[in-house]
């Protein structure tokens, strides 16, 4: 689901969010976490809240206080959520192209992604924020903002490229007048598609005018260099769920939710720089080759407006193979990595031996 929303329904879970959240799942070279998040949305605005989120005003927003002056500015109740958590997942083939691409190329992926999600929650905070005020909130009113954490993730918890955001947004918004209260919960709820669409809409409009060939499908796409076994073999988390649907005969939405709790693992947290690795030796198992697949993509389409070029024809796509698991890739190139003083040049043999079994998801 490209967007999703939850609610966290008291204070401590949604505490206990914020510590998940705020542990991205990989680690730079210095065993660091990556950025703790950013305020977002013009309630945040209002509260003076940029850069950073810190636990202390993560904890004093759920409460309903001012961070800066501990001013309470609503109450925030047992019967009310201090917030929730809409996540904007970036389609499986553009993680995979963020995965494999250069470090230049993964920048402008991961900001088109970014934008694509501010763009979202700007028309949740236009069009669907509302508050309620009077006697027993029988007045509705739009709010003058709302006030937002995002937490930037990048992979899945089978480590395989997952570019999404969390978008956690509180139980407290501004009013036009300068009051402060809480939402109207089924508001943000209804517009969950709508926000999607705007997402999906934003990243590939955005993918595009950096280069990318763009496939669409009515509100969704896809990116054309990306075959669809390449996005299958990355796509673990998913055929994991899928296979537990099957197991246990779910078929309802609330049988995959089942299904994926089911097989959930605990986040691996790994350095960037080894998942990066394991992600480009796993294509090269695949045999795929980026540069080339984006080539053939710019001859087809200038076969399109040209028409046929001589000595071109289409790539066909060949069947995907058995391929060990991203955790015995990223162990491989950890052994490799000991026995060398530098990464550079690095070759590891990652096929699997017939009889061999890949036992990640039987632990």
């Amino acid at each position: 689901m490209v967007a999703s929303i939850s609610a966290r329904k008291s204070v401590a879970a949604a505490v206990s969010y914020f510590k998940h959240m705020a542990e991205d799942e990989y680690y730079t070279g210095q065993g660091e976490a990556e950025a703790d998040g950013e305020w977002d949305g013009r309630g945040a605005e209002r509260l003076a809240l940029e850069g950073p989120v810190s636990k202390a005003d993560f904890e004093a927003a759920l409460n309903g206080h001012d961070p800066r002056t501990s001013t309470r500015l609503t109450q925030i109740g047992k019967s009310h959520a201090p917030g929730w958590d809409m996540t904007f997942s970036a389609p499986k083939s553009v993680s995979v192209m963020w995965a494999l691409s250069s470090p230049a190329e993964r920048v402008r992926i991961e900001a088109a992604h970014r934008q694509a999600v501010r763009a979202a929650t700007t028309h949740l905070e236009d069009h669907h924020a509302f508050t309620r005020r009077g006697k027993g909130g029988a007045i509705r009113e739009p709010v003058a903002g709302l006030t937002i954490a995002r937490f930037h993730h990048h992979t899945s918890r089978d480590l395989d490229p997952q570019l999404h955001t969390h978008a956690f947004i509180f139980n407290l918004a501004p009013r036009r007048d300068g009051s402060w209260g809480s939402l109207v919960s089924r508001n943000l709820y209804k517009a969950q598609k709508d926000a999607g669409a705007i997402y999906r809409a934003h990243l590939a409009n955005g993918l595009e005018r950096d280069g990318h060939a763009v496939e669409r499908h009515g509100t969704s796409f896809r990116l054309a260099a990306i075959p669809r076994d390449i996005e299958r073999a990355f796509s673990k988390r998913r055929q994991a769920i899928e296979s537990a649907a099957d197991t246990y005969g779910y078929r309802t939405a609330k049988g995959m939710e089942l299904a994926a709790l089911r097989t959930r693992q605990a986040k691996r947290p790994r350095e960037r720089a080894v998942l990066f690795q394991a992600w480009q030796a796993e294509a090269r198992t695949l045999g795929f080759d980026l540069t080339r697949a984006r080539q053939q993509q710019a001859q087809i389409g200038a076969r399109t407006r040209h028409g046929p070029m001589p000595g071109h024809e289409a790539r066909t796509q060949s069947p995907a193979r058995a391929l060990p698991s991203v955790q015995q890739m990223i162990s491989a190139i950890a052994q490799a990595s000991r026995t060398s003083s530098s990464m550079q040049g690095l070759r590891i043999s990652l096929r699997q031996r017939p009889g061999e079994r890949d036992t990640e998801h039987e632990r």
